[in-house]
């Protein structure tokens, strides 16, 4: 059933949802990983409810929207109006907080200097032609001071590029800015298999779906 969920949340045709008013920097050399998932991993259990048919969300501008399932809730706050910012969070079937997207008009970006190595990324395909490059849904670690950070979210673009940079662009969406990460508690995982075992995993594997859902118009 969790697998039949997880394909739902691919397709973005739903019908609107709840709508509220709504660079490049280098760092040291990165590594990616091919893109599909160690024959050795076994999915782990998730500890959310088994997610269901996906619901649509839809900004404000009626622009921006994403699906994430049924008996999940998203809390809107349309903060500023002129300019436009607005924050959304995606809470689970448990109230865990789960996404925290932040779409506006006005935006910072932050970069440090890590070694960066790629779990997976794949591009949004309802994002396609409306950035460039096209956002893409990552999962990867990055390296810096002797700490392994995990981040999952969408991405502008790889989260290296083709020449093993690593790359801090922000999404722009005509006259806006786009965030959407998933929210990690702590240090998630103990290390890179463990991270690949949740996120091939039924709940890894549902937030992947969110992320992939979103689609501009």
């Amino acid at each position: 059933m969790a697998l039949t969920a997880i394909a739902a949340l691919t397709l973005t045709g739903c019908a609107d949802g709840t709508a509220g008013d709504g660079g490049s920097s280098n760092g040291p050399a990165a590594q990616a990983v091919t893109q599909s998932p160690p024959a050795s991993i076994v999915p782990a259990a998730t500890s959310s409810p088994v997610p269901k048919g996906p619901v649509t969300f839809t900004f404000g501008d009626g622009r921006l929207s994403f699906a994430h399932p049924e008996g999940w809730r998203v809390e809107h706050e349309q903060v500023s109006a002129s300019p436009a910012v607005e924050t959304a969070t995606v809470y689970d079937a448990s109230g865990n907080e789960q996404v925290a997207i932040y779409y506006s008009q006005i935006g910072d970006a932050t970069a440090g200097d890590v070694s960066r190595f790629i779990l997976e990324t794949d591009p949004v395909p309802g994002l396609i032609g409306a950035a460039v490059p096209t956002p893409s849904s990552s999962f990867f670690v990055d390296h810096a001071f002797g700490t392994a950070t995990y981040r999952m979210g969408l991405t502008a673009g790889s989260p290296v590029s083709p020449d093993g940079k690593v790359q801090h662009g922000l999404i722009m969406l005509g006259d806006r800015i786009l965030t959407a990460d998933v929210v990690f508690t702590g240090q998630p995982f103990a290390n890179d298999e463990a991270a690949k075992a949740w996120y091939w995993g039924a709940e890894g594997q549902a937030l992947k779906s969110v992320l992939m859902s979103f689609s501009y118009r």
